[in-house]
């Protein structure tokens, strides 16, 4: 039996579009041990997640061994998914990092991080879930032809509190919705808030991060489909959030604090559900600087 371990992974932070990441210290499990055929069990959220050769695990599983040239081994897989599915949490990046590395434990080979990229790109096209699914940590990374990076230790002392609505939105939905062309006074507006914020988390000048994490290049527009977005907005600054944002492409608000995590954690609970009329499960999570790990 090999046990796979993988982090949730929050994106953005505002003006980080595409570029930031950060791995989070809520984890999906993979459990996986060769077989004669494919079998899935799947333990807590399993809606819609499928128990055949359709599951993303083993369609990645399946690429893996297409990609060194191997014969197809049948897996049997256990699914333990404590990460929220389509909610801006990482959680597809979960099932295919994890496939990755647990295809290369099951036939006894490795891969660069340059080709594990390749073929989860091919899969989900950004690297600012992907990375620190991988390598843990606080991730600024570009692409070029590849992918270049560095990673970066986020402070401890920082608490991220997620608000996580009932109702799902579609990445793909998510990027409809965004403009093909920005002006360029947004563009730069993103880029000095971006560099901003790297600069608040090395000086540890949390300060700055409110301004930091304001954007113009997507939250402007996918705010329509998360209900109570500004709202959250609004009160988390009252009650002395850091900074707020949506996490991923939403529709979870992530927002960030020293302190009165509980009264933040609460009253901005009770103003989302208000806003979109359905429930708001919460949770105070801290990076992780471990990324995917293996046992067994």
């Amino acid at each position: 039996m090999i046990k796979i371990a993988v982090p949730a992974t929050t994106t953005n932070f505002g003006s980080g579009f595409d570029a930031f990441g950060l791995a989070l210290d809520l984890k999906n499990i993979f459990y996986i041990e060769p077989s004669d055929k494919y079998e899935i069990t799947v333990e807590g959220f399993s809606e819609g997640i499928p128990r055949d050769e359709d599951n993303l695990f083993i369609k990645v599983c399946k690429r893996v061994f297409e990609f060194l040239g191997e014969r197809e081994v049948p897996i049997q897989l256990h699914q333990v998914n404590r990460v929220p599915p389509a909610r801006g949490l990482g959680s597809s990046a979960t099932a295919i990092v994890g496939a990755i590395e647990g295809a290369l434990r099951v036939i006894g080979k490795s891969l660069s991080l340059e080709e594990k990229l390749r073929i989860a790109f091919e899969f989900e096209p950004h690297p600012d879930n992907i990375l620190p699914a991988f390598v843990g940590g606080f991730t600024v990374c570009a692409t070029n032809g590849k992918v270049i990076y560095k990673k970066l230790t986020f402070p401890e002392e920082l608490k991220l509190i997620f608000f996580i609505p009932s109702y799902e939105v579609k990445t793909s939905d998510a990027r409809n919705v965004l403009p093909k062309d920005v002006p360029l006074k947004d563009a730069v507006f993103n880029l000095q808030r971006s560099a901003l914020f790297v600069t608040a988390l090395i000086t540890r000048d949390f300060a700055l991060l409110r301004e930091a994490v304001r954007d113009r290049l997507h939250q402007p527009y996918r705010k329509k489909l998360v209900k109570g977005f500004e709202d959250a907005v609004e009160i988390s600054y009252e009650l002395g959030s850091l900074a707020t944002f949506l996490s991923g492409a939403g529709p979870t608000i992530c927002s960030i604090t020293q302190e009165n995590e509980e009264i933040i954690k609460e009253k901005v609970r009770e103003t989302i559900e208000k806003a979109c009329g359905c429930e708001v499960e919460t949770k105070i999570l801290r990076a992780s600087n471990e990324g995917v790990k293996v046992y067994g």
